[in-house]
């Protein structure tokens, strides 16, 4: 119910701060700082997504826990989102989000409620076979390829 609640409740407060920043600011102030943090999150999303997935592979490389770079990074664009989207709640949300101890404190609290699993194997039938589920008898035989017949039009490059 909360959430369909807020869905109706936001476009009204946005709605009311246009008019009232409008009314104390002006009209072309008002657009100005619209389409300026409209500007800024798109520069945001389009920077964001490669640093993130760079720090993303260096955690990986190091063999550190990627969980933090990879949360901070989705903040980062969440903030991005939420600066396209025209409004003075959301821009002041996404600015919000933009602070580094907002994005680390909402981090901390995400993942005191979000345990981490140990994955498995990425083989189903590794698994199946480990259960007994599945086995499959067969032979092989490995054909080489015939040097005086062309590749198929498939493998031609």
């Amino acid at each position: 119910m909360w959430p369909f609640v807020l869905f109706l409740l936001w476009p009204i407060v946005e709605i009311a701060l246009f008019v009232t920043v409008g009314g104390a600011i002006g009209l072309g102030w008002t657009l100005l700082v619209i389409l300026g943090t409209g500007a800024l999150g798109v520069w945001l999303m389009r920077s964001q997504g490669l640093r993130t997935a760079e720090r993303l592979r260096h955690e990986m490389d190091n063999l550190r826990n990627p969980i933090a770079p990879v949360a901070d990074g989705a903040l980062v664009l969440l903030a991005a989102a939420l600066l396209v989207l025209p409004g003075f709640l959301t821009d002041a949300l996404g600015l919000l989000l933009l602070l580094p101890p907002v994005r680390l404190g909402i981090t901390a609290a995400l993942s005191r409620r979000i345990r981490p699993m140990q994955a498995g194997t990425a083989d189903p039938f590794e698994a199946r076979a480990r259960r007994g589920d599945i086995v499959i008898d067969g032979e092989y035989i490995e054909v080489e390829p015939d040097p005086n017949r062309p590749p198929s039009g498939w493998t031609r490059h």
